[in-house]
């Protein structure tokens, strides 16, 4: 016969042991990091999993279930995020046994020595044109998740990732509403979904992308989190905010709310400051990144959690982009500037992702010189190295756009000589951005609508190619248009509270 004492020892064991089993999927306020392997002189993964153990990252997030990676992850405390890729989506929607296959190849194969904690279905889904995806993919969430549930794992959270991009409306953030051309039927289902398995929406939020399309009238200390006595007020919600990060994150929290969803957790999936980028690519450089991702670091790992205006106290987990420069990612030069670390493994500016390290610690950064837009003029010149092969599609892309983008290349006009693929490219590359750089106009980090195959070209400043109407091509260069459970239990604490004392009196 058990006592009194010893049954409410039981049921504060049980209570806690679920706590802690509901919220272990990110356990810690410790910083992650993502993964990518888009580039062709990366380290080992081996080596890699050895560099992120030594920065004291708390949690992982991968862009697909690779093998090696995992195997190499298995018996480390790394919490690791893994992802169905878009391409995988409408399979698994659509068969659970492709969902129960998935499942068992790459997270039961794994389980528990290696530590997933996350699965995101798609990345970044309504960044493209494909109504089937965005209509498949909270199926797809549900078989996945049914399929962890048979095989008794619980504390695997199914989630996806999606862009700021994915709003119509952010500022100010009580304005918050998501995008008119995504479905109701698409929002409210996913909504519901993280709402009922206590999952979290991941969001790819930076600040950085807001900041350089105006860097001239917005405050580049509110975009690097600086604490100063800049601060802006929602004129519907009254809210204060000192900084761009926040802000963008209540937005999506407000925009939540007018599905009835303003309680749905947060995760940031991706954020950070590039170190480098083009000329034209204002605030990339070494000192920035340094000055944002310290900020973020210690905004993140702040104990107690400190939250948004919207949703004070409440932590937020939170990966940064990236732990690599990727050479092979398309794109302005921005695109492969955001590793914390080199290819060589060796940082690219110090950082401590425990928040523990003082800023004066630090050494100096040699101070940045491209905070300003820049005002001279470029043009795209192909690169030397690249065959026509690889050029000439790319050069018929962009004459096949219309609007008179190669008007000037036709003979007898005033940019047919020289009378070559390679200076007839540069011209029209140039034409074409400028011309079409303004087309689906949401600059984001992620590919619009509106995308070219993948243009080689190197970009010289005061090198005219030919002129134009105005005397010069734009001073644009051509490119793609690219531009855990954590929340806490605490707040279900007073519900087995009232259970222990219910059934401490019932004993009494």
């Amino acid at each position: 016969m058990y006592t009194k004492k010893a049954i409410k020892t039981l049921i504060f064991a049980f209570c806690l042991s679920y706590i802690l089993a509901c919220s272990c999927a990110l356990s810690s306020n410790k910083i992650g990091i993502n993964y990518g392997q888009l580039g062709n002189n990366l380290p080992s993964p081996y080596q890699t999993i050895k560099l992120l153990s030594s920065m004291e990252a708390g949690h992982v997030k991968l862009y697909d279930a690779n093998p090696e990676v995992l195997k190499l992850l298995s018996g480390t405390d790394l919490h690791v995020s893994i992802m169905v890729t878009n391409e995988q989506i409408s399979g698994i929607a659509t068969n659970q046994s492709q969902a129960d296959l998935w499942v068992q190849e790459n997270v039961l194969a794994y389980y528990p020595s290696t530590k997933i904690r996350f699965v995101l279905v798609g990345n970044e889904v309504f960044s493209y044109n494909d109504l089937m995806m965005w209509l498949n993919l909270v199926p797809a969430m549900k078989n996945i998740k049914r399929s962890l549930s048979v095989n008794d794992i619980h504390n695997v959270k199914v989630s996806t990732a999606i862009a700021m991009e994915t709003l119509e409306s952010s500022f100010p953030p009580s304005s918050g509403k998501f995008r008119s051309d995504i479905p109701g039927e698409v929002i409210l289902p996913l909504l519901k979904f993280l709402n009922g398995t206590k999952s979290f929406l991941f969001l790819d939020v930076y600040t950085y992308f807001p900041w350089s399309l105006d860097p001239t009238n917005m405050s580049l200390d509110f975009a690097l989190l600086k604490d100063g006595n800049e601060t802006y007020q929602d004129p519907e919600s009254c809210l204060i905010y000192k900084n761009l990060l926040d802000q963008m994150l209540d937005s999506v929290i407000f925009a939540m709310g007018k599905y009835g969803f303003d309680s749905v957790m947060l995760a940031i999936s991706e954020t950070g400051w590039p170190h480098a980028g083009d000329i034209d690519q204002p605030g990339a450089n070494a000192y920035n990144a340094a000055t944002y991702n310290r900020n973020l670091v210690t905004k993140m790992t702040s104990d107690p959690p400190l939250g948004t205006p919207a949703r004070p106290g409440i932590e937020i987990p939170t990966f940064i982009f990236s732990l690599y420069d990727e050479n092979e990612k398309p794109g302005p030069g921005t695109e492969r500037h955001w590793g914390l670390l080199s290819n060589n493994g060796k940082p690219t500016y110090e950082m401590d992702l425990t928040g523990t390290r003082p800023e004066t610690s630090y050494a100096a950064l040699p101070k940045p010189s491209n905070n300003k837009p820049y005002k001279g003029k470029i043009w795209c010149v192909v690169d030397s190295e690249v065959s026509l092969t690889d050029l000439g599609p790319a050069l018929d892309f962009a004459c096949g756009q219309g609007n008179g983008t190669c008007d000037e290349l036709a003979p007898g006009k005033a940019c047919y000589q020289p009378v070559s693929t390679s200076a007839h490219a540069s011209y029209a590359f140039s034409s074409y951005w400028a011309k079409f750089r303004n087309a689906g106009a949401a600059v984001t980090s992620m590919a619009l609508q509106f995308r070219p195959p993948q243009i080689p070209v190197m970009i010289h400043a005061y090198i005219p190619v030919c002129c134009s109407e105005n005397g010069y091509v734009d001073s644009m260069m051509v490119r793609p248009c690219l531009v855990g459970v954590v929340f806490l239990f605490v707040l279900e604490l007073p519900s087995y509270v009232l259970m222990i004392n219910l059934v401490t009196n019932a004993l009494d």
